[in-house]
Protein backbone atom coordinates (compact mmCIF):
# COMPACT_ATOMS: atom_id res chain seq x y z
CA UNK A 1 0.00 0.00 0.00
CA UNK A 2 1.27 3.49 -0.86
CA UNK A 3 2.68 5.61 1.99
CA UNK A 4 2.36 2.67 4.37
CA UNK A 5 4.88 4.12 6.83
CA UNK A 6 2.81 7.29 7.19
CA UNK A 7 -0.42 5.34 7.75
CA UNK A 8 1.28 2.86 10.10
CA UNK A 9 1.88 5.58 12.69
CA UNK A 10 -1.75 6.68 12.55
CA UNK A 11 -3.12 3.14 12.86
CA UNK A 12 -0.88 2.27 15.80
CA UNK A 13 -1.92 5.51 17.52
CA UNK A 14 -5.57 4.53 17.04
CA UNK A 15 -4.87 1.03 18.37
CA UNK A 16 -3.35 2.40 21.57
CA UNK A 17 -6.27 4.77 21.98
CA UNK A 18 -8.87 2.03 21.53
CA UNK A 19 -7.14 -0.23 24.06
CA UNK A 20 -7.41 2.53 26.65
CA UNK A 21 -10.98 3.34 25.68
CA UNK A 22 -12.52 -0.15 25.67
CA UNK A 23 -12.50 -3.21 27.90
CA UNK A 24 -9.91 -5.94 27.47
CA UNK A 25 -10.67 -8.25 24.57
CA UNK A 26 -10.75 -12.00 25.25
CA UNK A 27 -9.39 -13.98 22.33
CA UNK A 28 -12.01 -16.10 20.58
CA UNK A 29 -11.05 -19.54 19.27
CA UNK A 30 -13.34 -21.92 17.35
CA UNK A 31 -12.34 -25.55 17.63
CA UNK A 32 -14.44 -26.33 14.55
CA UNK A 33 -13.61 -24.13 11.53
CA UNK A 34 -17.14 -24.57 10.18
CA UNK A 35 -18.49 -22.72 13.23
CA UNK A 36 -16.18 -19.80 12.48
CA UNK A 37 -17.31 -19.82 8.86
CA UNK A 38 -20.98 -19.70 9.87
CA UNK A 39 -20.41 -16.83 12.29
CA UNK A 40 -18.42 -14.91 9.68
CA UNK A 41 -21.11 -15.39 7.04
CA UNK A 42 -23.71 -14.01 9.44
CA UNK A 43 -21.67 -11.14 10.82
CA UNK A 44 -20.11 -9.71 7.66
CA UNK A 45 -23.07 -7.48 6.81
CA UNK A 46 -24.62 -6.85 10.24
CA UNK A 47 -23.25 -5.38 13.46
CA UNK A 48 -21.43 -7.50 16.04
CA UNK A 49 -24.42 -7.21 18.37
CA UNK A 50 -26.89 -8.26 15.69
CA UNK A 51 -24.68 -11.20 14.70
CA UNK A 52 -24.59 -12.48 18.28
CA UNK A 53 -28.37 -12.26 18.42
CA UNK A 54 -28.75 -14.24 15.19
CA UNK A 55 -26.33 -16.93 16.35
CA UNK A 56 -28.33 -17.37 19.58
CA UNK A 57 -31.51 -17.75 17.53
CA UNK A 58 -29.82 -20.37 15.35
CA UNK A 59 -28.66 -22.29 18.43
CA UNK A 60 -32.19 -22.30 19.83
CA UNK A 61 -33.87 -23.34 16.58
CA UNK A 62 -31.59 -25.67 14.62
CA UNK A 63 -30.48 -29.04 15.98
CA UNK A 64 -26.96 -28.64 14.57
CA UNK A 65 -25.09 -27.19 11.61
CA UNK A 66 -26.35 -29.92 9.31
CA UNK A 67 -29.92 -29.01 10.24
CA UNK A 68 -29.07 -25.43 9.29
CA UNK A 69 -27.58 -26.64 6.01
CA UNK A 70 -30.69 -28.54 4.87
CA UNK A 71 -33.12 -25.80 5.91
CA UNK A 72 -34.90 -23.68 3.32
CA UNK A 73 -33.76 -20.10 2.83
CA UNK A 74 -37.22 -18.91 3.93
CA UNK A 75 -36.88 -20.77 7.24
CA UNK A 76 -33.44 -19.30 7.93
CA UNK A 77 -34.76 -15.81 7.16
CA UNK A 78 -37.69 -16.42 9.50
CA UNK A 79 -35.31 -17.42 12.31
CA UNK A 80 -33.19 -14.32 11.69
CA UNK A 81 -36.40 -12.43 12.37
CA UNK A 82 -36.94 -10.02 9.50
CA UNK A 83 -37.32 -10.59 5.78
CA UNK A 84 -34.85 -8.05 4.42
CA UNK A 85 -32.35 -8.18 1.53
CA UNK A 86 -29.54 -8.54 4.09
CA UNK A 87 -31.27 -11.45 5.85
CA UNK A 88 -31.90 -13.19 2.53
CA UNK A 89 -28.29 -12.70 1.43
CA UNK A 90 -27.10 -14.22 4.72
CA UNK A 91 -29.46 -17.19 4.34
CA UNK A 92 -28.43 -17.86 0.74
CA UNK A 93 -24.72 -17.51 1.54
CA UNK A 94 -25.07 -19.96 4.45
CA UNK A 95 -26.81 -22.49 2.22
CA UNK A 96 -24.03 -22.20 -0.36
CA UNK A 97 -21.08 -22.41 2.01
CA UNK A 98 -22.47 -25.23 4.17
CA UNK A 99 -23.34 -27.31 1.13
CA UNK A 100 -19.84 -26.65 -0.20
CA UNK A 101 -18.37 -28.03 3.04
CA UNK A 102 -20.58 -31.12 2.87
CA UNK A 103 -19.88 -31.73 -0.82
CA UNK A 104 -16.13 -31.61 -0.26
CA UNK A 105 -15.83 -33.66 2.94
CA UNK A 106 -19.13 -35.56 3.04
CA UNK A 107 -19.67 -34.25 6.58
CA UNK A 108 -20.18 -30.94 8.34
CA UNK A 109 -16.61 -30.45 9.48
CA UNK A 110 -13.51 -28.62 8.30
CA UNK A 111 -11.16 -30.27 10.76
CA UNK A 112 -9.18 -31.61 7.80
CA UNK A 113 -7.96 -28.07 7.14
CA UNK A 114 -5.92 -28.19 10.35
CA UNK A 115 -3.73 -30.93 8.91
CA UNK A 116 -2.77 -29.45 5.54
CA UNK A 117 -1.00 -26.19 6.44
CA UNK A 118 -2.30 -22.65 6.59
CA UNK A 119 -1.74 -21.66 2.96
CA UNK A 120 -3.47 -24.75 1.46
CA UNK A 121 -6.25 -24.33 4.04
CA UNK A 122 -6.84 -20.73 2.95
CA UNK A 123 -6.81 -21.73 -0.71
CA UNK A 124 -9.36 -24.44 0.01
CA UNK A 125 -11.67 -21.98 1.76
CA UNK A 126 -11.33 -19.42 -1.02
CA UNK A 127 -12.47 -21.97 -3.59
CA UNK A 128 -15.61 -22.88 -1.66
CA UNK A 129 -18.90 -21.54 -2.97
CA UNK A 130 -20.31 -18.75 -0.79
CA UNK A 131 -17.12 -17.66 0.98
CA UNK A 132 -15.83 -14.08 0.94
CA UNK A 133 -12.56 -12.36 1.85
CA UNK A 134 -13.99 -11.58 5.27
CA UNK A 135 -15.30 -15.09 5.94
CA UNK A 136 -12.04 -16.73 4.90
CA UNK A 137 -9.88 -14.37 6.96
CA UNK A 138 -12.17 -14.65 9.99
CA UNK A 139 -12.02 -18.45 9.84
CA UNK A 140 -8.24 -18.41 9.41
CA UNK A 141 -7.77 -16.03 12.35
CA UNK A 142 -10.20 -17.52 14.85
CA UNK A 143 -9.99 -21.23 14.10
CA UNK A 144 -6.83 -22.01 12.14
CA UNK A 145 -4.54 -19.68 14.15
CA UNK A 146 -3.32 -17.90 11.03
CA UNK A 147 -2.12 -14.33 10.66
CA UNK A 148 -5.13 -12.74 8.96
CA UNK A 149 -7.11 -9.52 9.22
CA UNK A 150 -10.87 -9.82 8.53
CA UNK A 151 -12.48 -6.52 7.53
CA UNK A 152 -16.14 -5.73 7.01
CA UNK A 153 -17.31 -2.98 4.68
CA UNK A 154 -18.07 -0.77 7.68
CA UNK A 155 -14.52 -1.22 8.97
CA UNK A 156 -12.98 -0.35 5.61
CA UNK A 157 -15.22 2.72 5.27
CA UNK A 158 -14.11 3.85 8.73
CA UNK A 159 -10.43 3.41 7.91
CA UNK A 160 -10.85 5.47 4.75
CA UNK A 161 -12.99 8.21 6.31
CA UNK A 162 -10.46 8.64 9.13
CA UNK A 163 -7.61 8.67 6.58
CA UNK A 164 -5.94 5.66 8.20
CA UNK A 165 -5.24 3.96 4.88
CA UNK A 166 -4.43 5.17 1.38
CA UNK A 167 -7.66 6.20 -0.42
CA UNK A 168 -6.69 4.22 -3.49
CA UNK A 169 -6.02 0.95 -1.64
CA UNK A 170 -8.45 -1.89 -2.28
CA UNK A 171 -9.68 -4.38 0.34
CA UNK A 172 -6.87 -6.89 -0.15
CA UNK A 173 -4.21 -4.18 0.06
CA UNK A 174 -5.71 -2.83 3.28
CA UNK A 175 -5.93 -6.34 4.75
CA UNK A 176 -2.32 -7.03 3.84
CA UNK A 177 -1.15 -3.70 5.25
CA UNK A 178 -2.85 -4.32 8.61
CA UNK A 179 -1.71 -7.95 8.80
CA UNK A 180 1.90 -6.83 8.35
CA UNK A 181 1.49 -4.03 10.90
CA UNK A 182 -0.35 -5.94 13.66
CA UNK A 183 1.35 -9.06 15.03
CA UNK A 184 -0.53 -12.36 14.98
CA UNK A 185 -0.98 -12.43 18.76
CA UNK A 186 -2.65 -9.01 18.65
CA UNK A 187 -4.66 -9.51 15.46
CA UNK A 188 -7.93 -10.62 17.06
CA UNK A 189 -7.81 -7.84 19.64
CA UNK A 190 -7.17 -5.24 16.95
CA UNK A 191 -9.93 -6.64 14.74
CA UNK A 192 -12.43 -6.55 17.61
CA UNK A 193 -11.53 -3.04 18.76
CA UNK A 194 -11.57 -1.65 15.22
CA UNK A 195 -14.88 -3.31 14.46
CA UNK A 196 -16.56 -1.99 17.61
CA UNK A 197 -15.25 1.52 16.97
CA UNK A 198 -16.32 1.57 13.33
CA UNK A 199 -19.80 0.28 14.16
CA UNK A 200 -20.15 2.77 17.01
CA UNK A 201 -19.15 5.63 14.72
CA UNK A 202 -21.63 4.50 12.07
CA UNK A 203 -24.45 4.32 14.64
CA UNK A 204 -23.66 7.83 15.91
CA UNK A 205 -23.73 9.27 12.39
CA UNK A 206 -27.07 7.57 11.78
CA UNK A 207 -28.54 9.07 14.96
CA UNK A 208 -27.25 12.53 14.00
CA UNK A 209 -28.88 12.30 10.58
CA UNK A 210 -32.21 11.36 12.17
CA UNK A 211 -31.93 14.20 14.69
CA UNK A 212 -31.09 16.69 11.95
CA UNK A 213 -33.98 15.53 9.78
CA UNK A 214 -36.57 15.58 12.59
CA UNK A 215 -36.85 19.39 13.08
CA UNK A 216 -37.22 19.87 9.34
CA UNK A 217 -40.00 17.27 9.19
CA UNK A 218 -41.78 18.80 12.19
CA UNK A 219 -41.55 22.27 10.64
CA UNK A 220 -42.99 21.01 7.36
CA UNK A 221 -45.85 19.28 9.23
CA UNK A 222 -46.70 22.44 11.18
CA UNK A 223 -46.62 24.51 8.00
CA UNK A 224 -48.92 22.03 6.26
CA UNK A 225 -51.35 22.12 9.18
CA UNK A 226 -51.40 25.92 9.17
CA UNK A 227 -51.98 25.92 5.42
CA UNK A 228 -54.85 23.42 5.75
CA UNK A 229 -56.42 25.45 8.56
CA UNK A 230 -56.10 28.61 6.48
CA UNK A 231 -57.74 26.96 3.50
CA UNK A 232 -60.66 25.81 5.67
CA UNK A 233 -61.21 29.33 7.01
CA UNK A 234 -61.13 30.74 3.50
CA UNK A 235 -63.80 28.26 2.36
CA UNK A 236 -66.05 29.16 5.30
CA UNK A 237 -65.78 32.85 4.50
CA UNK A 238 -66.92 32.17 0.94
Amino acid sequence: MKNSQQYSKKVLKLYRSLKRKRQKVEKLVYDEPTDALVHATVSENVSSEAAQSVMKKFAGHFVDINDLRVSRVEEIVDVIGEDTPVARNIAMALAKVLNAVFDKYNKMSLQALKNIGKRPAKQTLEKMDGTTHFAVNYCMLTSLQAHAMPLTGVMIDYLRSEELVHPGADQQQVEGFLARLISVDKAYEFYTLLRLESESRKAKKKRKRKTAAKPVTEKMTKTAKKKTAGEKRAKKQK
